[in-house]
Parts: C-alpha cells; structure tokens; sequence
C-alpha cells in the first residue's frame, strides 16, 4: 500500500515545490502543492503537470488524488 510520505517524494522528485502536504489512506489522497512552475498556468494544465510526473502510478497505485495547486503568490494570499 502507497503512504502518504512515498507519493510526497514521487512529487517532489518531478516538481520544485515550494511547499507540499500529502496526507492519505493508502489509496485516496489529498496534496496541496505549491509550485513556481504553475504561474501562468490553468487549473486543469498545473493537475496535468502533477499527473504527468506521478505517470502510470496514477492508474496502478494511486485510486483517488485531490489536489490543491498554487503558486508561491496564491499560497500567501490564501493563510
């Protein structure tokens, strides 16, 4: 079973977070990731960005992610 702490590093190894919170089950998820490389970005192309670097492990191992994207400027605006 996937932990929370393993997809955070699958994440982390494709993307240059800025911050990032993983928590989970096992099989569904929920990860607030910040991110530089999503300014500019539609809601739909940073997810994309996500599911790209998480690749075949999305159908094989991960059941369910919700995710939060922001970028550094969105974060702070957001506490």
């Amino acid at each position: 079973m996937l932990s929370p702490e393993t997809l955070r590093g699958y994440i982390e190894a494709g993307l240059d977070c800025e911050a990032l919170e993983v928590s989970g089950d096992g099989h569904h998820f929920e990860a607030r990731i910040v991110c530089k490389a999503f300014e500019g970005k539609r809601l739909i192309d940073r997810h994309q960005m996500v599911y790209a670097v998480l690749g075949d492990r999305m159908r094989e191992e991960i059941h369910a992610l919700s995710m939060k994207t922001l970028t550094p400027a969105e974060a702070l605006q957001a506490r």
